[in-house]
């Protein structure tokens, strides 16, 4: 049957054709909904992990007693997951393993642009392209077979264009295999006497997968007989097919590690004038060059961002479509947190205190936007509290008293608690504040180990973060709520002020949570507002002003009251009617 698929929704597909039964991942845009759509399956396991180390690690566990597994996350993710993605290449797996890694060109929701292929290649593991959704299914099919056959888990590169767009899949039935757990000690357990018997099998892999790279139909040369010939992959064969038509011979990557050599060659001597299209890194390019190859890619080509038609067509001499411009210029619409947002209230708090700020990943990254411009550093998951530490102990008793971490309750559980694990043991006296919205908010309301609730909404095993962080070794445990700014300011000073490190937890779920009941918008009783802008501090987007006075949205409003603290005249009313 055909269907109309997002990408990430045909790769969840094809581990149900592929008779996946395990999945493990973190979610991570753009891939979460891979797991999402995999867990709507009632045939495959599903559950978020932690973090994607763990998830990679319980995929490689369900690989090893026979089931096929999969684990997924985007680009920043195989980073956590690189500590078990190296020495899987060296035990290779029983059952198929398959992982979805992500990549976002363009960080369109990511802290950095890298180029997964390097992943591949370091760890010296196959790794597949698919160019749009039904190569996507067909592609993720394919990886189990190529995982049982060479003995090695298969890495699958999304990207956002692919995973986010459309196209036609054909779907087809499930199958399966079975294997059985046998008790392998020198393939698995990699201790060093173990590991270097295991690194020449990994060679010899490399070697038989470069020469079925040479003839597999994941490589394949399309309209040949050109004087231009293009090596290409992904959305940047897309788009080479837009611009140059029939007008170019294409090389169509699909197996993008190890990369051939001989079809490479052969393809080039066949054509006058050889072009690269690859977004980021020039892997093919570099490639090509040690092959001899005079090339066209990265001298025309940037190495940031995403590609488009009339980029690659502008590149390469090509005609560009200048498109229809809309009447009215749309005005710019700068990210913001949401009305209600419980991350308000701590980050005015903060600001209003001078304290310094050292942030992490999640939504209340947006702290570091105007208006509020309160967090200073980001980094990656967990880093504001390991930074808090080393920042605390390289300045000294003044900067403890003025320096807080602010970590999200999904990401304290992904990488944070280790953080605080070095706080109670090497003693700076720092405060981490955990901001619990009860959710893993910035990627779509995925639950987490702190909500109670699994991936299907069905009651979970729940940590306790209060008594966590005792048990860590913090006595000063308290919690506020960020709706409340008198209170959380004596909390914020009370324990900045405090002779040892201390948690502050602000909780309040997110506003946008289905079965969060909100009380009545507010509105301005313009009378009263003295036109002092104190309530625009906060940068809620349902307050504005409006012939010179305050302004509340009632469509926007979620009457969490935060406005009205800043209000000396009392301007803000409750309207009465019931969210």
């Amino acid at each position: 049957m055909k269907q109309l698929m997002l990408g990430n929704k045909a790769f969840a597909r094809g581990l149900y054709e592929a008779g996946c039964q395990f999945v493990s991942s973190y979610p991570g845009t753009p891939s979460t909904e891979v797991t999402e759509e995999a867990a709507l399956y009632d045939e495959i396991y599903c559950e978020w992990a932690p973090n994607e180390k763990v998830a990679m690690e319980a995929a490689f566990g369900a690989s090893l007693a026979g089931q096929r597994s999969f684990c997924g996350m985007k680009h920043v993710g195989l980073n956590v997951a690189a500590d078990p993605l190296f020495t899987m290449s060296y035990t290779g797996v029983n059952a198929g393993l398959v992982i979805c890694v992500a990549d976002d060109a363009g960080m369109h929701s990511s802290q950095n642009e890298q180029d997964s292929r390097h992943h591949a290649i370091a760890a010296k593991l196959p790794m597949l392209e698919p160019s749009d959704s039904a190569e996507t299914l067909v592609f993720v099919k394919k990886a189990y077979e190529l995982s049982e056959e060479y003995d090695t888990p298969v890495i699958v590169k999304m990207c956002t264009r692919i995973a986010h767009s459309q196209s036609v899949v054909e779907t087809g039935e499930r199958t399966v295999p079975t294997k059985t757990y046998e008790k392998n000690i020198a393939k698995y357990v990699m201790m060093p006497g173990m590991a270097k018997r295991r690194h020449p099998i990994v060679e010899a892999r490399t070697e038989a997968l470069r020469r079925f790279a040479e003839t597999t139909d994941l490589n394949r040369i399309e309209n040949p007989g050109k004087e231009i010939g293009i090596i290409t992959s992904s959305t940047s064969y897309q788009y080479a097919k837009e611009v140059f038509g029939d007008r170019a011979s294409i090389l169509k990557l699909g197996l993008v590690n190890p990369l051939p050599e001989k079809l490479i060659l052969d393809f080039a001597a066949s054509v006058k004038r050889l072009l690269v299209i690859e977004e980021l890194d020039p892997i093919f390019e570099d490639h090509c060059r040690r092959l001899g190859l005079t090339v066209e890619g990265k001298d025309k080509l940037p190495m940031i961002d995403e590609f488009s038609q009339n980029l690659v067509a502008r590149a390469f001499g090509q005609e560009v479509h200048a498109g229809r411009a809309l009447e009215d210029e749309i005005p710019m619409r700068p990210p913001v947190m949401c009305s209600g947002c419980p991350h308000r209230g701590i980050f005015y708090v903060l600001k209003k205190n001078k304290v310094t700020v050292l942030g992490d990943i999640g939504c209340y990254t947006l702290g570091a936007v105007a208006p509020l411009q309160t967090i200073e550093m980001t980094l990656c998951m967990g880093a504001s509290i390991s930074a808090v530490h080393g920042f605390n102990k390289a300045l000294g008793a003044e900067s403890e008293k003025k320096t807080v971490a602010v970590i999200g309750d999904s990401t304290f559980m992904h990488s944070g608690m280790t953080g605080l694990a070095n706080i109670a043991y090497n003693q700076s006296n720092s405060t981490v504040i955990i901001l619990d919205n009860s959710i893993t908010g910035m990627t779509g309301h995925q639950q987490n180990p702190t909500t109670g609730y699994n991936i299907k909404g069905d009651p979970a095993g729940k940590i306790d973060l209060e008594a966590l962080c005792r048990a860590m070794g913090f006595t000063r445990v308290r919690v506020v709520d960020p709706y409340d700014l008198a209170a959380c300011e004596t909390a914020v000073k009370e324990e900045l002020a405090a002779e040892e490190a201390s948690v502050i937890i602000s909780r309040r779920p997110c506003a946008l949570l289905k079965y969060v009941k909100h009380k009545a918008p507010l509105r301005v009783n313009e009378e009263k507002c003295k036109s002092c802008k104190s309530c625009m501090r906060i940068g809620c987007p349902s307050i504005s002003m409006k012939n010179g006075k305050a302004h509340v949205d009632s469509t926007l409003c979620v009457g969490c009251g935060v406005c009205s603290q800043l209000c000396a005249f009392d301007a803000f009313e409750s309207t009465g009617e019931e969210a």
